[in-house]
Parts: structure tokens; sequence; C-alpha cells
């Protein structure tokens, strides 16, 4: 089950949810850092009881839901509030299926917060060179749910904080090769099949998550795994899990 996002002519959000991936209408999903403070992001719970206006997260949800309308997209997914966390089937569901809703996605928007485009104490724009410094030392590259979102979708667009265009995977591809080490042809779409076990380990070496076991978990797309999900068994316990699944598979 994938539970998406829409909303009405009068713009109230709300939920459809669809059994199975045949016959899913076309949907933007949205690549992001989640906040520092995790209470600022908006939750499913918050969406159900029409609350969550007032967090930080929310602007996210305006930002990507704005950007599907310019793009005559009547559905998104956000991972924040499209997942009942509070289900453990469900999150298992997701996590476990969130490479493929990438990669059927018809766009991914990239809201990269620390990422601007203007000097904003005096309004005049950046440079190419300055904001792509910034762009180049985003937090989004660092984070291990990000590696999927970005090889996944075939459509990938960037976007600074105030929403401005950056560019997209292909026109952004050298400075995504220079800053994450994955090749140009796996940019541009080879199949991950075709990859060796260590290359694709290699792209998460530098990479972070929250929790210990989402370091492993996060790479169930990137390997084609599926596994259940233990919180509380620690990463080396959750990697052996995962390594065996990929020898499983290989052979």
């Amino acid at each position: 089950m994938i539970r998406l996002l829409t909303w009405t002519d009068e713009g109230e959000l709300w939920f459809h949810e669809f059994e199975g991936e045949d016959g899913l209408p076309p949907y933007a999903v949205l690549s992001h850092t989640w906040h520092t403070n995790n209470k600022e992001e908006v939750t499913y719970e918050d969406l159900e009881t029409g609350s969550g206006q007032h967090k930080a997260g929310y602007s996210k949800i305006c930002f990507c839901k704005k950007q599907a309308i310019l793009d005559k997209l009547a559905y998104i997914w956000i991972d924040t509030c499209c997942i009942n966390r509070k289900s453990e089937p469900e999150l298992s569901e997701a996590i476990n299926s969130m490479f493929r809703w990438y990669k059927s996605a018809a766009r991914c928007y990239v809201y990269l917060s620390d990422v601007y485009t203007s000097h904003e104490a005096r309004g005049t724009p950046l440079c190419g060179d300055e904001w792509e410094t910034l762009f180049l030392q985003s937090r989004w590259f660092t984070r291990g749910w990000t590696l999927q979102e970005l090889i996944a979708p075939d459509q990938v667009d960037f976007f600074a904080r105030d929403g401005a265009y950056l560019g997209n995977k292909s026109t952004l591809e050298t400075a995504i090769f220079n800053v994450t080490g994955i090749s140009l042809d796996v940019l541009r779409g080879r199949p991950l099949a075709e990859c060796t076990i260590e290359e694709r380990m290699t792209w998460a070496k530098t990479r972070t998550t929250k929790r210990e076991e989402d370091h492993v978990y996060c790479l169930f797309g990137i390997f084609n795994v599926s596994m259940p999900l233990v919180y509380g068994e620690g990463r080396p316990k959750a990697f052996r899990r995962f390594y065996e699944e990929i020898l499983r598979d290989s052979k």
C-alpha cells in the first residue's frame, strides 16, 4: 500500500491510499533532509488531524505541492507525512518499497534547505560559483537515505530553499559526480545490477543516518534486497543479515 497526498480545489490536503503499485497516478516525490529537531517535521498524524501548519517542515509540503501543480501533477509523496510510522508493518513495507516508489515517480524534487541563491542581507543574487559551492557542501549529499533518492528516479530536479530551480540530475551531473563519486553512467541510468557490490558500497561509505540500523536499511533498494526491520539489533547485526541476502541473490 502506498499513501499519496493530494488536495482539493480549495487547497485542503488529504490522503489517497492505493493498494499495490499497478494503476498508480503520476506523482512527484520530495527528497530532503529532516530538520535537526524531528518534531518540526509534519507527520501523518498531523495531517490526519488537520494540524502541523505551525511546524517548520510544513513549508516543504507547500513547496512540493506548488511545484507539482506547475508540473501538472495532482499527487505527491513525502516520507515525513505519507507513512504512519506508528505502524511497524507499514514502516517496514515503506522502507522495503521506497526505492521502487522513487523510481516510479514522474518527478523527484530535491529541496536543499542549506542552499540559497541570493545574499539574504542584501537581496542580491549569488553568482554561479557561489551557489555551486553551497550545492557541493549541502548536507543532502551526506545522508544515507538520499543516496537512493538520487539514483532511483529518472527525473531529479534540484531547488534552493527559496524555491529557485538550480538544475537537474543531467545538467548538474559533473558536480554530482565530484561530490558523490557515483559514475556518470550510473547517474544516466546504467542498471545497478551491472555495478559491483564493492562499487555500490563505496557510494554509502561516508554517508550517515540518525539510527545506526538505518545505515544498512537505506541500502535495500540499491542492492535489490528485502528483509524485516529489527530496530535495536545494531548496525553490525543488521549488516550481517543484509550481506547474507546480497550473497544469496548474487548466487
